[in-house]
């Protein structure tokens, strides 16, 4: 009996361990969703342009600015074409920043200047504009309905809020706390890395912004964005 007892300990120890290091080396569960990000470390991404700080805390990417640099990004190694990405973030009300889709760093553009679709991230006391669709780098606005009384309000100051993205093809679409902001309609760029941004900030007390939750789910048909 105490053989058996030890013999079922061993397998299910084994089974907790396997668990871990499949969470934590991004393979995805029965439905296809990949943590990008196992709350303890930042393996599998890297920083590219500034200076600003990313580091672990309570289970959380924390993003610090610092006064001078422009702005920093933190970047997957991967890069993704069509998936559904889930978030969550909290940010400090005078910071802006967002999350970098489809997005990429190239020597022959802006030497290395990171460049793509951004989820914009903003309080929803000031711009108002979080879910919408920026170009980083390139064009600007591509989202044109950014004083949408229902929009604009989704996002909530001071609080943690979730943010779901779909891009399938050409179409890149965004919810805020369940209410649809983003629909457009661009194929400029077909794939590159997710990325998330500190933007460049002038006050002297630094702000922040976290992130956790991060979660992707390639896709490869219309119905599958729908589960």
């Amino acid at each position: 009996m105490r053989r058996i007892l030890i013999i079922t300990v061993a397998v299910m120890f084994s089974m907790l361990c396997s668990c871990s290091e499949n969470h934590q080396a991004g393979i995805a569960n029965k439905e296809g969703w990949v943590s990008l990000f196992n709350g303890k470390n930042l393996n599998g991404w890297e920083v590219l342009n500034g200076h600003a700080t990313y580091e672990v805390k309570d289970g959380a990417i924390v993003g610090t600015t610092v006064r001078g640099s422009p702005n920093t990004f933190l970047c997957t190694k991967k890069h993704y074409s069509d998936f559904e990405l889930e978030f969550e973030v909290k940010v400090d009300p005078p910071l802006n920043t967002g999350v970098q889709i489809r997005s990429n760093s190239l020597p022959t553009y802006r030497n290395g200047r990171v460049h793509g679709y951004q989820v914009e991230i903003a309080d929803g006391t000031g711009s108002g504009a979080s879910g919408f669709i920026y170009d980083e780098a390139r064009r600007g606005w591509l989202s044109e309905d950014l004083t949408d009384p229902v929009k604009t309000k989704a996002f909530k100051s001071n609080e943690w809020n979730k943010f779901r993205v779909v891009c399938l093809g050409d179409s890149i679409k965004t919810w805020l706390n369940g209410v649809p902001v983003a629909d457009i309609t661009d194929s400029m760029t077909p794939s590159g890395f997710i990325g998330l941004q500190v933007h460049r900030f002038r006050q002297e007390k630094p702000a922040q912004v976290r992130w956790r939750n991060i979660r992707i789910r390639e896709l490869t048909s219309p119905k599958s964005a729908e589960k």
